[in-house]
């Protein structure tokens, strides 16, 4: 990059960049932009770029991004394409989606088999059944400064109980917290349905 900001209209500009950027740069399908090297494909334009970690982070970004979802080859493909050009960036995209599926495949057999559904009766009294979670990363707040919050719901009368707890509660912390807030006023209910299985 500082080539390019060195040398923006200099001839010495040709022999500085490697041969490929350089035959790109010839034939117009590179072009400076603030004193950026963009790489033009049919009607889309990326920016170039060199460095091992950014090419690293477009990868992963592009292929397993947790907001993105999982994609398939061909979006995956197209979203590198529109984010960063690089000379080798198909060969390097495609080895990247086969380490990812060999190490899915190899995940696999090791993994537990998914449970069956299971049908949930519909509770016949309030506080017979109850959905609880947690809610982390909370702003701190009263006076024992809580991060964090307990969820519970009953499944009869959709009330809900949210008392406040610490992000960093034990198992016993949050037994004596359900213990204050539920079985001391509504007894033990029959069945409690969590998501999580630790804390955090």
């Amino acid at each position: 990059m500082q080539i390019l900001q060195q040398k923006y209209r200099s001839p010495e500009l040709e022999s500085q960049l490697e041969e490929a950027w350089f035959r790109d740069y010839k034939d117009r399908k590179s072009f400076l932009l603030d004193v950026l090297l963009y790489h033009r494909e049919k009607h889309t334009s990326a920016l170039t770029i060199t460095d091992r970690d950014h090419i690293s982070l477009i990868l992963q970004e592009c292929h397993d991004c947790l907001y993105m979802g999982h994609m398939s080859e061909d979006r995956t493909k197209e979203r590198v394409a529109s984010t960063a050009w690089w000379p080798t960036w198909e060969q390097e995209l495609n080895e990247s989606i086969k380490n990812y599926e060999k190490f899915q495949k190899a995940n696999r057999k090791h993994r537990k088999k998914y449970g069956l559904l299971q049908h949930i009766e519909e509770p016949k009294h309030p506080w017979e059944t109850i959905n609880m979670d947690w809610v982390p990363g909370l702003f701190p707040g009263g006076k024992e400064n809580f991060n964090s919050c307990l969820i519970i719901v009953d499944r009869f009368s959709k009330s809900i109980r949210c008392p406040p707890c610490h992000k960093e509660d034990t198992a016993m912390d949050t037994a004596l917290l359900f213990w204050n807030n539920i079985i001391s006023t509504c007894g033990v209910p029959k069945i409690i349905i969590s998501v999580r299985l630790s804390l955090c």
